[in-house]
């Protein structure tokens, strides 16, 4: 089991980790680590593990049996022996850019209230698809409220349910096409405001910024077409 450290502070850049085993792949497993594996449409975390008088440069991050995370490295090379203490080194800008990314897009199924069938997240933009019929006729008021919502500087916060708390609230899932993850007993809740001025609650694994305000200038992007009642919405940083 590799422990999760993004999920206890996704502004960690730098720690310390052990390895405690090696893919057939050519991966290295740690027993924790703060970088996040690809999931729930948001990308594998990149950066190097330094040890001695070496380093090694991590393309992605990936789940791996069980409860494992797997570091792949960018290239073949020789690997850190099972054993080797080391540090890890997030590239925290990218990672960054993905907190914000992610969290906006939070807002942006808040801002459009309708089910999600899809989504995927990048450094620069992200999408939602919406089982939407027709395009919003107004893209830049979509875009002023979406602004709006990222401007009223809300936290964003966890909390943890049990999986039968999450049947019993079906409502929770806005997300069509990818099930939270379930069988572990529990699942984590990104909420965003607090108290009356709450204005999202959903299951999600990723890491997000800490206050609404810091995603920054976004623009909506292209809507497009994808079906009969399905549409993309396009959501980009702007800095």
């Amino acid at each position: 089991m590799t422990e999760m450290l993004f999920r206890s502070d996704p502004y960690a850049r730098e720690t310390i980790g052990t390895v405690v085993a090696h893919t057939a792949e050519g991966g290295i497993v740690l027993d924790a680590t703060i970088f996040y594996p690809q999931g729930g449409g948001q990308p594998g975390d990149s950066g190097a593990l330094h040890w001695r008088d070496q380093i090694l440069r991590i393309a992605t991050t990936l789940k791996g049996e069980g409860d494992q995370i797997v570091l792949v490295p960018a290239e073949p090379a020789g690997l850190p022996p099972v054993g080797t203490a080391l540090r890890q080194a997030l590239d925290w800008e990218r990672r960054f850019r993905h907190m914000r990314v992610h969290t906006g897009l939070h807002l942006l199924s808040v801002a459009i209230p309708l089910p999600v069938s899809g989504g995927a997240i990048s450094s620069d933009k992200g999408r939602l698809d919406f089982d939407m019929p027709e395009a919003p006729e107004d893209k830049e008021a979509l875009e002023a409220a979406l602004q709006a919502l990222i401007d009223r500087d809300l936290p964003v916060t966890e909390d943890w349910i049990t999986d039968a708390e999450l049947e019993a609230n079906p409502g929770l899932v806005k997300t069509m096409s990818v099930a939270p993850p379930k069988g572990q007993g529990r699942v984590r809740l990104v909420r965003i405001g607090q108290g009356a001025a709450q204005i999202d609650l959903q299951p999600c694994g990723g890491t997000h910024v800490a206050t609404t305000v810091e995603i920054g200038r976004i623009r909506i992007g292209k809507i497009e077409k994808k079906g009969a009642r399905n549409r993309r919405v396009n959501m980009h940083l702007v800095d």
